[in-house]
């Protein structure tokens, strides 16, 4: 084989050995309040794109949060995922307490931060190549670390479930959405931020994800683990939770907003994008500016069918 011929098939083989490899990912969630998170949670570790290096627990109670997500990683066989105890903070509903009540962070095998946001700097500082940070809740952990290291943001690419851009709750008209009314300054920070590349998913299309009917019923009837413990504490929040929101542990889920971010850190071919200017108002709105910062938004489906028979296939699908 010529000498050319030999170098550009060598070449070849590592670009596709590199496309092959799995984005290294850190999650940064509220698990714990609403039960999209642990659905959420549920569907990373079923994406073999992604290699999950960090479970960071924000906002709240963050210890009983770091206890949520340990209990289910271990339930599901992922002990290895480290889990990160983020800034404590007040308010957050403990909406799936009951599933932990016995549950001690010191049982978790594996290993446990107890200052979450340290270990998430030095995670991304460590890493041979750029970080992916899924946030799926409000990010007092995220402007704490830009503030203790700014020089992390060049190395991580952002994907967050935020905002409500031209749609609210329910299609109805454009609302302050949780996730940025929660901490409306935190994510101020995290849009200020140089990402090596900044995209979220709002209302606009996380909040049309629903799993009902045949997708519904292939989750619930699952023997996994992990399948078996989402249902439980769907059970237990559902009887605790304090607002509406149209779910029936024994026919169709509540809206699964967070699994689009989740979907988003390696794919993009159901979602339509937008480059929208965003400017953060005082009491949590996302609005149009063009004075805004600039973010990737998905506003529109392609494919929302193809994306829960994508969502239930995962999830559900053989090991």
């Amino acid at each position: 084989m010529p000498l050319r011929t030999l170098f550009v098939t060598l070449m070849l083989s590592l670009a596709a050995v590199a496309a092959a490899r799995p984005i290294p990912v850190v999650l940064d969630t509220d698990i714990g309040t609403d039960i999209d998170d642990t659905w959420a949670l549920a569907y990373l570790l079923r994406c073999p794109e992604l290699d999950l290096r960090m479970v960071l627990t924000d906002t709240g109670d963050t210890i009983y949060r770091a206890r949520v997500a340990a209990r289910f990683l271990e339930v599901a066989g992922r002990t290895d995922v480290p889990v990160g105890i983020g800034l404590r903070g007040e308010g957050g509903g403990k909406f799936q307490a009951p599933w932990v009540r016995d549950y001690a962070l010191d049982r978790y095998p594996g290993v446990v931060h107890r200052d979450g946001v340290d270990a998430f700097i030095a995670l991304v500082r460590n890493a041979a190549e750029p970080v992916t940070l899924i946030a799926i809740g409000p990010v007092p952990n995220i402007a704490e670390a830009l503030r203790r290291a700014p020089d992390i943001a060049g190395r991580v690419r952002f994907v967050g479930m935020h905002g409500s851009i031209d749609v609210g709750y329910g299609g109805g008209a454009p609302v302050a959405e949780a996730n940025v009314r929660g901490d409306v300054e935190a994510f101020r920070a995290v849009l200020a931020a140089d990402w090596l590349d900044l995209r979220i998913t709002p209302l606009d299309t996380c909040d049309l994800v629903v799993l009902d009917g045949p997708h519904y019923r292939r989750v619930f009837n699952s023997e996994r683990p992990e399948l078996r413990a989402l249902v439980e504490n769907f059970r237990i929040w559902t009887k605790r939770v304090t607002w509406s929101h149209g779910g029936d542990p024994e026919r169709r889920s509540s809206t699964l907003f967070d699994t689009v971010a989740v979907y988003m850190a390696f794919a993009e071919d159901f979602l339509e994008f937008e480059t929208v200017p965003i400017r953060v108002t005082d009491d949590g709105f996302t609005v149009r500016d063009p004075d805004g910062v600039p973010v990737r938004a998905a506003l529109r489906w392609k494919d929302r069918a193809g994306f829960l028979r994508h969502l239930t296939d995962r999830l559900a699908g053989e090991p």
